[in-house]
């Protein structure tokens, strides 16, 4: 009996990354999981009747609405939902045009606006109710490069407080995690795209204090604490996995 057993969790852009490893997380603590993704295909197995595929564009409210009721004709409830569908964008203020710009907010921040007005009727019959969204260590550090991309992140950061004071009296706790730059198919795009990806990865590596890129199951590791039932004190708040880097300042490497 683990500690998500009978409950029913869904998971955005559950089918890779960080996605895809807080779905074997939550599965093998007993919750049975809907991946919501563009192309579940490449989601995790498990037992039968214990992960659920359903394709949806979370830019899409009609369609984020039939993929909520898809899994409530499955299963019935829904306890906990994983807002981690989201999209990355490089450049200053300067590089991105008026259209990526709503792009990636329509993704990053309305998408899990429409996840969440979607599932909240179902949460809200949840005895263990809690919504957790992935947020980043670039909601609250200046990074280069990511003017667009970190816009969206405070976005959610915001958006989770506000969430988690508006529902807290509904019994659904609001968390969020701020990953730090993680091992994950997005950032192995963007290296192969530098002229040096070598280079570019230890670059990486060496802007987060503890010297690696951040694992996508550390943090499925902190979202499934958020989502634990156990944690029903804890809401509002953001958990940052990022190897010290929002908040440790120490001394260069000696050689």
């Amino acid at each position: 009996m683990g500690a998500f057993s009978d409950l029913v969790a869904v998971v955005t852009g559950g089918a890779s990354g960080i996605g895809a490893a807080v779905v074997r997380r939550l599965a093998a603590d007993g919750a049975r999981v809907a991946v919501l993704d563009l192309d579940p295909s490449n989601a995790p197995k498990g037992e039968p009747g214990t992960i659920l595929g359903v394709a949806v564009d979370v830019t899409d409210d009609a369609g984020v609405r039939a993929a909520i009721d898809r899994v409530l004709q499955e299963w019935g409830r829904l306890d906990v939902l994983v807002n981690n569908a989201g999209i990355g964008a490089q450049g200053t203020v300067e590089d991105n045009s008026d259209e990526e710009w709503h792009r990636v907010f329509d993704v990053n921040v309305l998408g899990m606006v429409r996840t969440s007005r979607a599932a909240l009727p179902a949460l809200r019959r949840s005895p263990s109710a809690a919504i957790v969204n992935t947020a980043s260590i670039a909601a609250t550090a200046g990074l280069q490069q990511r003017a667009l991309y970190s816009a969206t992140k405070g976005a959610v950061l915001s958006l989770t407080r506000a969430m988690a004071a508006d529902h807290l009296a509904e019994g659904i706790r609001v968390n969020c995690v701020h990953p730090g730059t993680a091992d994950t198919p997005w950032i192995g795009r963007l290296l192969a795209k530098a002229d040096d990806p070598v280079a570019e990865r230890a670059a990486l590596e060496a802007r987060q204090p503890h010297g690696r890129l951040v694992s996508a199951d550390e943090i499925a590791d902190a979202i499934a604490y958020l989502a634990d039932p156990r944690s029903r004190s804890t809401t509002g708040t953001a958990i940052s996995v990022d190897g010290g880097m929002q908040d440790l300042r120490l001394r260069p490497r000696q050689s």
